[in-house]
């Protein structure tokens, strides 16, 4: 039997918790969407919330920090085994994220959910 938790798919670090905050000082409505790759790896990309279009194949994974997460329905097909960590390096944000020009970038890092724990999608 698979057991369901209430643990959250997306989770963040207290360093991406100030970035979140230092960029909504500039940007109050932003939301995430996680890359599955191309000119950006794989890195969480930073939009303001009015200039990004949430597909209608995209997944709600959570909210971090009250900000919503997304990725595309194929990466979390792949990812839907894991939490998705949040967490702050140094270095330069994607071209088109609003981490870019801080000196600091968002990363993704990952756990899977053991035990064959599940962990329902918000509003699903």
């Amino acid at each position: 039997m698979t057991e369901v938790t209430t643990e959250p798919r997306v989770v963040a670090t207290d360093a991406a918790l100030s970035l979140i905050r230092e960029i909504q000082a500039d940007h109050p409505e932003i939301l995430f969407h996680q890359s599955g790759g191309c000119c950006d790896g794989s890195s969480p990309m930073c939009y303001p919330a009015d200039d990004y279009i949430v597909g209608d194949r995209d997944v709600k994974l959570g909210e971090i920090g009250g900000v919503p997460v997304y990725i595309s329905e194929s990466q979390f097909d792949v990812w839907k085994h894991t939490q998705l960590i949040i967490d702050v390096v140094p270095g330069r944000g994607g071209m088109f994220s609003l981490d870019n020009g801080r000196e600091k970038r968002f990363l993704t890092r990952s756990r899977l959910f053991g035990g064959g724990e599940a962990c329902p999608l918000p509003g699903r």
